[in-house]
């Protein structure tokens, strides 16, 4: 079986001490990181948690409205649940486009700053 990962280098890597972690953890960078990815992911995720329980508290409550024909037999409840669907794909998209824009430079500079030892 083929796989496309080489096999792990021969060179032995110099694993940072716990002084360097914690002295990276508190730089201004790491805490730049760390308000990017929480200011995006924390809001994002409170919202798709709201909309989440919105629907099943509609599902719940509001059967009528959940009931209401949309068109032919496809009624509000199928198009919210859909949307959930939507919903999910979307961020997950948006998270990765902006992780791969915005954090991951910044995550790989550190992380190669911590490895190389510079």
């Amino acid at each position: 079986m083929a796989t496309e990962t080489p096999p792990p280098s021969k060179t032995h890597l110099q694993l940072p001490s716990t002084e360097e972690f914690v002295a990276v953890q508190e730089s201004a960078e790491f805490g730049e990181l760390r308000r990017s990815h929480r200011s995006f992911a924390f809001p994002l995720t409170i919202a798709f948690i709201a909309w989440y329980l919105l629907y099943v508290l509609l599902s719940n409550y509001a059967g009528d409205f959940m009931g209401t024909k949309v068109a032919g037999n496809v009624n509000v409840a199928l198009v919210l649940g859909l949307a959930q669907f939507l919903t999910t794909f979307l961020i997950a998209w948006w998270y990765a486009r902006r992780a791969a824009a915005q954090l991951d430079p910044k995550a790989e500079a550190i992380k190669s700053r911590m490895e190389g030892g510079a």
